[in-house]
C-alpha cells in the first residue's frame, strides 16, 4: 500500500484576513481619510467634532465597518474601518 501525503499550498489556503481592531479599542476617525471618502460626500458636511478627537469604542465589527460608541449621550455610528484610527 502506498500512502499519499497531501500537502496543502499555500495558494490554496484562504487568505487570513489581518484585523486592524477589536471589539474594545478606543479609536477615533482621521478627517483627512473620512474628508476624502465617499461616504463624507453622503453625509452631512458639518459633523461633529468628537469623532476626529475621540475617543470611541468599537461594539461590533461586520465586514468593513465597525460600530463605534462614542463617551457622549449619542446614537452609536457604523464607519468604515479605513477612516478610523487608533486613539
Amino acid at each position: 500500500m502506498s500512502e499519499q501525503t497531501e500537502k496543502v499550498d499555500d495558494a490554496q489556503s484562504p487568505p487570513k484576513i489581518k484585523k486592524k481592531f477589536r471589539k474594545g479599542d478606543l479609536v477615533k476617525v482621521d478627517r483627512e481619510k473620512y474628508s476624502n471618502s465617499l461616504e463624507s460626500k453622503a453625509s452631512d458636511s458639518n459633523l461633529p467634532e468628537y469623532i476626529f478627537q475621540g475617543p470611541g469604542e468599537v461594539l461590533l465589527l461586520k465586514g468593513d465597518y465597525c460600530q463605534i460608541r462614542w463617551r457622549r449621550p449619542v446614537p452609536d455610528v457604523w464607519i468604515n474601518i479605513d477612516h478610523i484610527v487608533s486613539f
